[in-house]
């Protein structure tokens, strides 16, 4: 059985005991006790946004630069909140060489909005709503994505991974850098809809 995104479940299963398995733990730098998450080596402040905090990451310049390219800068600036699943520097770099170039040149703006869209979910999404929808649904999650597509969240090893609507998929390296309009988790690959 697979469970689909909905956000009274989000909401039911923020409180349950479930956590992301050791990996992501390991390079997750979670606040608390003064300490403030870290990504790309740069510090991501609670209070600042999504957009804020991406621009300050050391490896997160491709999604930045994209985001800026889609017009979404201001989207994503908004309350949200949002949940973006951010692919990084060497995520993009998977992608076919010049597909980068191509996608942020202004006649692709639609499909650049298209992928970056199917990396946000509506609300604020932590690693224990996704681990507990998984275990939900059976080892399987369905999240809708702004974009409208979904993607499939499940457990491999001790890994989250998102499985795309073309069976790509990107393992979850960093997970709950919150911010002031929603939470970020950082990601190894591009997913891509259908």
């Amino acid at each position: 059985m697979t469970k689909t995104f909905a956000p009274a479940i989000f909401a039911a299963s923020a409180a349950a005991s479930l956590a992301f398995a050791a990996p992501a733990l390991a390079n997750h730098h979670k606040g608390g006790h003064g300490e403030t998450p870290m990504v790309g080596g740069a510090a991501m402040y609670p209070a600042k946004t999504i957009v804020e905090n991406a621009s300050a990451a050391g490896n997160l310049k491709t999604l930045v630069a994209a985001v800026k390219a889609a017009g979404l800068v201001e989207t994503l600036s908004s309350p949200g909140p949002f949940t973006v699943f951010a692919p990084t520097d060497d995520a993009f770099a998977k992608l076919p060489a010049g597909t980068v170039e191509t996608l942020v040149k202004p006649e692709n703006k639609g499909m650049l909005t298209s992928i970056l869209t199917y990396h946000v979910v509506a609300g604020k999404v932590t690693a224990k709503d996704v681990v507990a929808l998984i275990n939900q649904g059976g080892g399987k999650a369905m999240i809708k994505t702004v974009q409208g597509g979904t993607l499939t969240a499940s457990l491999e090893g001790k890994n989250v991974v998102l499985t795309d609507a073309k069976g790509g998929k990107s393992i979850v390296t960093q997970t709950d850098v919150m911010q002031s309009n929603g939470v970020v988790h950082v990601i190894d690959s591009v997913v891509l809809p259908g």
